[in-house]
């Protein structure tokens, strides 16, 4: 038992400093670790594990919609870049440039790219000539990079993974609609995948994308209340397509401009699932996104058999299940629970010599610490009911969390007395004037997450200024 406090002890009280507990997750469960360069990180083995996971159900659904994968230059030159005004102004704070290359000093400076919003405009230009070759969609998994003042390990980082499609289409009906589209490919990805629940709507003008028509978003909410955005989705209308001259010749043999969308979501979804669903003991993962599944540790190894059966057990789940073995000599039992608790596999089977004997092991889950008798012969079939169990268990306990810390304003006192008691979620109705916004800001640190598709009528006047007021807005303190 002395093992297993000092183990624990490795990890920061999550309700004494929330900050300090993430980082040491990161850190300790082997996700990502800081590097040399400022502001980068390097995402070890296992975080990678978890994004190709992502990866490749994000992928699978891409393709379901017909986006097809590509890859784009990580330089952009700086006449590009200017094209589109709204859209550099957006994006200038965050730009690295080079300006020398070979020894020599570059004729145009480059950006490494920040998002490839010009670079795909610039080929479609070049590929697009009738309505007949539309819809293109594509979409590139890829690194950018954004100069970043303040920087935490996958929320915020210099340079991120991430994946972003470009879409151009015939109409602005058909551009819009698959923007929507998208956006549910996220939440799908959120919810079923990640565990967490999501909010969906549309971001203020103020907060939407530079050089968007409109931006949509998927937001998320984590332990301490704050709301994370965990992927956007922006309809852009003509906005590059006329200064790029994205032009098509349409039905009527007339030449039009394509309407175009991009969407996209990064490693920042491995902070979320850190932050949803993280506890005291470490790591928590849901099972459909867990590079290990379960965890095999055999009991008392030294005796006749034991380790034999746990190898046996391991080739029978492996064939189905994401299976680790741990047959260290080095550590104890209890040091190996901590460890792959602190590491969030979703479940443990424990197996000892009076287990075998008995025709048993022992399924302990990582969500709820519960411990099931489980027969040898039904194990497969009852580790898949337990890791269909757990996932849910997690998704409810997130969703109960947003329940909870979702309140309701009417005016600013009311505003600030929730943000600070119960920071989460606060419903209010908003004027639509972004000066509101700013006010709110600077009062509370919250901003507005989005205005969800789902309205309700909460007053007849915004919260801020108390004019007339007809949007309701989810505000939120942010990572």
């Amino acid at each position: 038992m002395g093992n297993e406090k000092d183990f624990v002890k490795e990890i920061t009280n999550i309700e004494e400093d929330f900050a300090r507990w993430y980082t040491d997750i990161v850190i300790k469960a082997e996700l990502a670790d800081y590097t040399d360069v400022k502001g980068f990180i390097s995402i070890r083995p296992y975080g990678y594990a978890i994004w190709e996971n992502i990866q490749n159900y994000m992928d699978k659904k891409f393709k379901e919609h017909g986006v097809k994968n590509l890859s784009m230059p990580v330089l952009i030159p700086e006449n590009l870049l200017n094209k589109e005004k709204e859209h550099v102004e957006g994006f200038a704070p965050e730009v690295a440039w080079v300006t020398i290359g070979g020894g020599e000093e570059l004729e145009e400076r480059l950006c490494v790219r920040p998002t490839s919003e010009t670079i795909f405009s610039t080929m479609y230009a070049k590929w697009l000539s009738s309505w007949r070759d539309l819809p293109y969609k594509y979409n590139q998994w890829c690194n950018v990079l954004r100069w970043e003042k303040e920087t935490r390990p996958f929320l915020r980082s210099r340079e991120f993974l991430w994946q972003e499609g470009h879409t151009i289409h015939e109409t602005a009906e058909e551009a819009q609609k698959y923007t929507l589209e998208m956006l549910d490919v996220y939440a799908d990805v959120i919810e079923n995948l990640l565990a967490i629940p999501v909010l969906k709507g549309r971001k203020t003008p103020t907060e939407q994308f530079a050089g968007a028509e409109a931006t949509y978003t998927v937001e998320t909410l984590m332990h301490d209340g704050r709301a994370l955005q965990a992927g956007t989705s922006h309809y852009f209308g003509q906005n590059f397509s006329k200064p790029f001259n994205i032009k098509f010749q349409n039905r009527e043999g007339k030449e039009e401009y394509a309407y175009q969308t991009s969407w996209g979501s990064s490693t920042r979804l491995i902070g979320a699932v850190i932050m949803a669903h993280g506890d005291n003991r470490g790591l928590k993962l849901p099972p459909r996104i867990a590079p290990i599944q379960a965890v095999i540790v055999p009991v008392a190894m030294h005796k006749e058999g034991v380790k034999e059966k746990a190898e046996e057990l391991y080739k029978r789940l492996s064939a189905k299940y994401r299976i680790e073995l741990d047959t260290r000599e080095q550590y104890s039992p209890g040091y190996k629970f901590n460890d792959w608790e602190m590491r969030g596999v979703p479940v443990r089977i424990e197996i000892g010599p009076r287990d075998i004997e008995a025709g048993k092991c022992v399924i302990v889950r990582r969500d709820t610490a519960e411990k099931i008798e489980v027969n040898l012969g039904e194990l497969e079939v009852k580790l898949n009911e337990i890791l269909e169990l757990i996932q849910q268990n997690m998704y409810d306990i997130c969703k109960k969390r947003v329940e909870e810390k979702t309140t309701i304003a009417k005016n600013m006192e009311e505003f600030t007395k929730n943000i600070d008691e119960n920071q989460g979620y606060i419903k209010t109705m908003w004027c639509g004037d972004a000066k509101c916004e700013e006010k709110i800001h600077e009062l509370t640190g919250a901003k507005s997450r989005c205005i969800p598709f789902k309205q309700e009528h909460i007053s007849d006047t915004c919260v801020c200024c108390g004019k007339p007021a007809d949007k309701m807005v989810m505000w939120g303190r942010q990572y």
